[in-house]
């Protein structure tokens, strides 16, 4: 079994507490549910949010569907000029037999223009 990592990331409209948490339910559970590992998979999880985005962590969000035990931590993206706003970006480590060409990357909302090359 391999460490494989997989990207995801998604926008919110707003810096508001729900609204990030949802979000990040949402990107996470599709991560999952396209990648088909369990949570015990999870090595460990990076977050980062640009810096429009400050109302709440993230983890909070992961923690909150289960993945307690996971090491989560988050980060402020570099501000780039022209980058996406209100983005909240995933690196998923996970424990899997899936080859690098079987891992889905997961980009919703606006974030989809992150990776044209990957959208579904």
């Amino acid at each position: 079994m391999l460490v494989r990592g997989i990207r995801g990331a998604i926008t919110v409209s707003d810096d508001n507490v729900d609204e990030i948490l949802n979000a990040t339910r949402e990107l996470l559970q599709v991560m999952q549910n396209e990648n088909g590992f369990s949570i015990d998979d999870i090595a460990s999880a990076l977050f980062t949010l640009t810096s429009d985005l400050r109302s709440v962590f993230p983890a909070a969000a992961a923690r909150s569907i289960g993945w307690d035990k996971v090491p989560l931590m988050c980060f402020q993206e570099i501000e780039v000029p022209g980058s996406l706003p209100k983005c909240i970006r995933v690196m998923l480590h996970v424990n899997t037999d899936k080859s690098q060409n079987e891992i889905k990357h997961i980009y919703l909302k606006e974030a989809q223009s992150l990776r044209t090359d990957l959208n579904r």
